[in-house]
C-alpha cells in the first residue's frame, strides 16, 4: 500500500506534535498542523496568535472564537449562512472535516489531530498513529517546554480530556481506542526515533493495517 497521507493524534506531552513535523520534513510532505489556524485566522481577520491560543485545548477554540470570526472562517470554506443563522461549534466542526477532505485530495501531507483520524477512517491510503509516552515523562518534558508557574499535571489533565471529550462529542469514538489507528507508539526516550519508526511503519514493507501496539 502507497500511503498518501499519515494522521497523527497524541496524548499531551508526549512529542507528538514535534513527531509530526519531524516525520513531514523527512519525507517532503505538508504539515497540517498550525496551518489550520493560519487559515482560519487570515479568513476571520484576527491575530494568528489569538487563534493559536484558542487552539491549545481544541474546544476552546471551537467555541470561543467571536461571531464574526467564525463566520468569516464559514464563508471562506464555502459555507452559507442564512440570514439570521448562527455559526457554531457544530459549523466549525464541518470547516475542520472539509480541510481535512480537502488536504487528503490533494496528498502528501501530515495531519495533526481534530479528529482526521475519524474524518478519514474509511480511506485505505491514509495511516494512522496514536502517539504516547509514559505519566512521567509527560511531566518532565512539559516542565522544561511550560511556564514554571504552570501547574503542570493539571495542564496535562484537562488537554487529555478535552481532546479525548471532542472525539467523543463530535465522531463517537474513544480517543484511544487501538481500532482507531494503524499504529500506537510510545515516544519514551527519543522522538527523533520515534518518528523513524513511524515513516519504517508506514513507508515501509507494511502493506495492511496492524492496529498493534509498539
Amino acid at each position: 500500500m502507497n500511503y498518501r497521507v499519515l494522521t497523527v493524534n497524541r496524548e499531551f506531552g508526549s512529542g507528538g506534535g514535534r513527531i509530526a513535523e519531524t516525520i513531514a520534513k523527512r519525507l517532503g510532505w505538508k504539515l497540517l498542523d498550525r496551518d489550520i489556524i493560519d487559515a482560519i485566522a487570515y479568513a476571520a481577520h484576527v491575530d494568528p496568535g489569538q487563534v493559536i491560543h484558542y487552539d491549545e485545548h481544541v474546544e476552546s477554540w471551537l467555541h470561543r472564537l467571536n461571531q464574526h470570526a467564525m463566520r468569516g472562517a464559514a464563508l471562506a470554506a464555502g459555507f452559507e449562512l442564512t440570514e439570521g443563522s448562527v455559526f457554531d461549534a457544530d459549523e466549525m466542526v464541518k470547516i475542520t472535516e472539509k480541510v481535512v477532505k480537502e488536504a487528503w485530495s490533494a496528498g502528501n501531507c501530515v495531519i495533526v489531530g481534530r479528529g482526521a483520524q475519524c474524518i478519514l477512517q474509511n480511506h485505505k491510503d491514509v495511516y494512522h498513529v496514536f502517539v504516547y509516552a509514559p505519566y512521567r515523562e509527560r511531566i518532565l518534558r512539559l516542565r522544561q517546554r511550560l511556564d514554571p508557574r504552570v501547574n503542570v499535571e493539571e495542564r496535562l489533565r484537562k488537554a487529555d480530556e478535552e481532546r479525548a471529550r471532542y472525539l467523543q462529542q463530535y465522531f463517537g469514538k474513544c480517543w484511544n481506542n487501538p481500532h482507531l489507528y494503524d499504529l500506537m507508539i510510545s515516544s519514551s526516550g527519543d522522538e527523533d526515533a520515534t518518528a523513524e519508526k513511524i515513516i519504517f511503519a508506514s513507508m515501509g514493507q507494511v502493506a495492511e493495517r496492524a492496529g498493534a501496539a509498539v
